[in-house]
């Protein structure tokens, strides 16, 4: 296929991700957490400003990072961007390497 060939309808990242895929279990193993009984912070969202991304994103993405040796926040930033699966598994959300960064400082605790 030609790289500027236009489609009827976009692909869904739904159909890239095979039903027996690992982030499938990341996604429904987060899901299932109580993340505020964790000690995870930032679950509810403020009530002004723009709003922080949910840990539970930010929890799928270090532990896909885990689970494929990807440790550096710069990489996995650049993950986010690139990579179909975890474009799938943040819902095409891509937090910058501070955030991720800060994420592991602020919530070490319970991420163990």
């Amino acid at each position: 296929m030609d790289h500027s060939q236009g489609t009827l309808f976009p692909d869904r990242l739904e159909d890239w991700i095979d039903d027996d895929n690992a982030v499938r279990v990341v996604d429904a193993f987060v899901d299932e957490l109580d993340l505020g009984g964790l000690g995870f912070s930032s679950i509810d969202p403020r009530a002004t400003g723009r709003s922080a991304y949910h840990p539970s994103v930010l929890l799928k993405l270090h532990i896909y990072g885990y689970l494929n040796r990807v440790q550096s926040s710069l990489r996995m930033e650049r993950e986010a961007g690139r990579n179909v699966e975890v474009m799938w598994l943040c819902h095409r959300l891509v937090p910058d390497h501070m955030t991720i960064s800060d994420f592991r400082k602020d919530n070490g605790g319970a991420i163990r």
